[in-house]
């Protein structure tokens, strides 16, 4: 009953990605990293309440190569979470709704997330 030359609904293998769809879907992915990343919060918070040995342990952890991958993740997943939700305020406004302005939010947002990323991980080495 059906046409088999019917055409197929558009998906991601037709259209190719552009910024505004790539940071929808980084702000999605990013929120459930964020989610992720209260686990590992909340085992370093919980480890101090277990003592001395299980701090260390967690510390330890943290501190390896592959837990500060994870905290540096982490970090970018915030910032950048944060200041496209920002953007996304102004947008509930009715403010920056054109194509151009899209465009040019988006751009502050990566940059600003790699700015603010690098500023947290230098002051916190520093200090």
């Amino acid at each position: 009953m059906t046409s088999k030359n019917r055409p197929l609904s558009p998906h991601v293998q037709i259209y190719r990605p552009q910024i505004t769809s790539v940071l929808s879907i980084t702000h999605r992915i990013t929120g459930v990293g964020l989610a992720v990343g209260l686990l590992l919060l909340t085992y370093w918070l919980s480890s101090a309440a277990y003592g001395p040995e299980a701090y260390h342990k967690a510390t330890a952890f943290l501190g390896s190569w592959f837990g500060q991958v994870l905290l540096f993740g982490w970090t970018v997943a915030l910032f950048y979470h944060l200041t496209n939700g920002i953007r996304h305020l102004l947008w509930d406004t009715g403010r920056g709704l054109e194509i151009p302005q899209v465009y040019r939010s988006g751009r502050v947002v990566v940059a600003s997330t790699v700015v603010l990323t690098v500023l947290a991980w230098a002051v916190g080495l520093s200090g």
